[in-house]
C-alpha cells in the first residue's frame, strides 16, 4: 500500500502556512476616520471593526488598501499576552504612517484595532511579534 496518498495530502495542509510572514504589531485607538484608504467612508470597514494600518513594509504604495491578512500572535515581551490559538482576519483600511489616533507602538508592521488586537492579544502589551498571511 502506497503512502504518497496520505503524505500528499499533509503537505496541502501545510503550503497554506508556507505563505505566511512574521512582523509586529501594535494597537490603536478610535477615531479611525479619516482613513488614506477611504478618507471619511465608513461603508468599507468591516462590520465587526477588524481594521489594520498598514506599516511601510506592506502599505506599497496604497496597494495595501483593502486587502485582508489573517494575523495570529507570535509572542510578546508581555508574558501570556498572546490568546493561544486565536487568529483575527483584518482589512487594511489606512496607513500606520500619520495615523489620526494614538498607536501603541510606532513602527510596527501594522497596526490593529482595538477590536481586532484584543481578538488576538492583551491590550495592555504594547506591541506583540506576529503571523500574517494575506486571505
Amino acid at each position: 500500500m502506497s503512502h504518497l496518498p496520505l503524505f500528499l495530502l499533509f503537505v496541502s495542509f501545510l503550503l497554506p502556512l508556507s505563505t505566511a510572514d512574521v512582523g509586529t504589531a501594535s494597537s490603536y485607538n478610535p477615531p479611525y476616520i479619516p482613513t488614506k484608504c477611504f478618507g471619511n467612508d465608513r461603508s468599507q470597514f468591516p462590520s465587526d471593526g477588524t481594521l489594520a494600518a498598514a506599516g511601510s513594509g506592506i502599505w506599497n504604495n496604497g496597494g495595501a488598501c483593502s486587502r485582508r491578512y489573517v494575523v495570529r500572535c507570535l509572542s510578546s515581551q508581555m508574558p501570556a499576552a498572546c490568546i493561544s490559538d486565536a487568529t483575527v482576519v483584518v482589512t487594511v483600511v489606512d496607513q500606520s504612517a500619520g495615523l489620526g489616533s494614538r498607536q501603541s507602538m510606532a513602527g510596527t508592521t501594522m497596526a490593529l484595532s482595538q477590536a481586532a488586537y484584543r481578538q488576538i492579544a492583551s491590550l495592555d502589551a504594547r506591541a506583540i511579534n506576529i503571523e500574517f498571511a494575506p486571505v
